[in-house]
């Protein structure tokens, strides 16, 4: 798609809350061709910042590309000039045979696509991906403001794309780097409102993770990088990103647990079969032990296997065979003891009555879960969760609302109460949602008092191809839409700026 000039008034039925005012902040892919190359993967498109404004009942839409080095380069060139995700650039054409040698020797070049993401730090708002690239953006104007290299304030070589940012505004997040004898370890980094600083926690590939008031919790999972093979890849035998991923097929999933405030790990070895894990729902404490919930993916392959261009392209019944060759998704409940005695090996350790997880110390000290399902469907997939953050997160909490995806396609959006396991949904006919952004009603008195904002795709169903959508978030029915006579193409993630 193209960037707009300007804003576009969004045509509104129903009724917008009025006090609903602010911009929901968004981005994704928005370009998957750089002159006559494609890129090959959902992750490697460049990055497009999209805002819907609210005021005074009244909505408008406005959407610029990031100007990241990939894509300012790529412009100019045009040709795919950094490697992405899934796709390879391959050196200059134009340039001659010494000169393309040479360049395969420079290293490697991490791009800085910030198409995941768009979070605060202080009075500033940041588009990331998951490498040590953010970018400043304006949060009014969507203009870019400058590239920020985390390498230069913190000992990470990337970020996840998740991070915490607690109610005064410190912003917690976990970043890899490379340890002893080319092992790969993680740093916990935390940033204060006002400053930069971190905690170092030695122990994958994380995407997210669990914070608690006093914990953080680090589930590795059995996708890792191979180090060799991607500090290599760039300079010996041109691969991407996803070429550098591998399965451990016996490891399981481990999870490490740190204590927040001194930032030293627990010495208890948390064990659980494999899976797959890009979100967390919540996590939180409770008589002594912490409860994670988490959206995960059955099994030790890769899912992301799954998401290049060329499968996700097909007809409905070809997405679907991909699909079913997949991890399939679950979200689950498991329960982590903080205390062990070896008196209690070979039992289980849960003693809290309203969960059926268990936690059995093995006699090598080691401690097995089994997790409790608060969500499962065939094919169908409860993800890019959203809680009541500001109140709930790190807390007790009744309520998440998901993005249901069916064989890999968004056709719904979910709310599920993690207690009962009830569910809501909303779906309509030949629309596709994006994760769903829950703004509290200024004045709650309920954890769901509040709407569940969404950007939903209708191609080629009426005149107007995409639109958002506001839902009651007590019962996700329609409150009203805002359409628009653009196309808006797929976005990941995003948060809601008040006015």
């Amino acid at each position: 798609v193209e960037e707009l000039s300007s804003p576009v008034t969004a045509h509104v039925t129903g009724r917008i809350p009025t006090w609903l005012r602010g911009s929901l902040l968004r981005c994704g892919p928005g370009l998957f061709e750089v002159g006559s190359e494609p890129y090959y993967h959902l992750f490697d498109g460049q990055a497009l910042l999209h805002k819907f404004d609210f005021k005074e009942g009244h909505v408008t839409y406005h959407r610029r590309f990031l100007r990241t080095d990939s894509y300012v380069r790529g412009m100019t060139e045009k040709r795919i000039v950094i490697t992405e995700f899934g796709t390879y650039a391959y050196p200059d054409p134009c340039k001659n045979i010494f000169s393309r040698f040479f360049s395969y020797f420079k290293g490697v070049e991490v791009t800085d696509n910030a198409l995941v993401n768009i979070y605060p730090v202080g009075e500033d708002y940041y588009a990331c991906t998951e490498t040590n690239f953010i970018t400043r953006i304006n949060p009014d104007t969507l203009e870019t403001i400058k590239q920020v290299d985390l390498c230069k304030y913190v000992s990470v070589n990337g970020a996840t794309a998740h991070p915490h940012i607690e109610n005064d505004g410190t912003v917690y997040n976990i970043g890899n780097c490379f340890g002893k004898n080319f092992s790969l370890a993680y740093n916990i980094i935390r940033i204060p409102p006002l400053q930069a600083g971190h905690l170092m926690c030695s122990p994958a590939f994380p995407n997210s993770f669990g914070l608690t008031p006093n914990y953080l919790v680090f589930v590795e999972t059995p996708v890792k990088i191979n180090l060799l093979k991607f500090l290599s890849s760039w300079s010996l035998w041109g691969a991407n990103y996803m070429d550098c991923f591998e399965s451990n097929e016996t490891m399981g999933v481990w999870l490490h647990v740190a204590e927040k405030k001194k930032g030293r790990l627990l010495n208890l070895k948390y064990r659980t079969s494999a899976f797959n894990l890009f979100h967390h729902i919540n996590t939180y404490e409770d008589n002594g032990f912490l409860i994670v919930d988490l959206c995960t993916w059955k099994g030790f392959e890769f899912v992301y296997n799954y998401l290049y261009l060329a499968n996700l392209r097909g007809n409905w019944d070809e997405v679907k065979r991909h699909a079913e060759k997949a991890p399939q998704p679950e979200a689950r409940r498991y329960v982590l003891p903080l205390s062990i005695d070896k008196a209690d090996t070979g039992k289980n350790l849960v003693t809290l009555p309203y969960t059926t997880a268990t936690a059995t110390l093995r006699s090598d000290e080691t401690i097995w879960l089994e997790p409790e399902v608060i969500f499962s469907g065939p094919r169908h997939a409860f993800e890019f969760p959203q809680i009541n953050y500001g109140k709930y997160g790190g807390k007790p909490y009744t309520y998440t609302y998901g993005l249901g995806l069916n064989h890999f396609v968004p056709d719904r959006l979910c709310k599920l109460n993690v207690k009962t396991k009830e569910t809501w949904v909303w779906q309509e006919p030949d629309s596709y949602p994006s994760e769903p952004i829950f703004v509290s009603h200024p004045d709650a008195l309920e954890e769901d008092d509040g709407v569940v904002l969404s950007i939903v795709i209708s191609p080629g169903v009426g005149p107007k191809p995409a639109f958002l959508l506001i839902l009651n978030a007590k019962d996700m029915s329609e409150v009203a839409r805002a359409e628009v006579e653009v196309m808006i193409p797929v976005t990941f993630h995003g948060c809601f700026k008040r006015a």
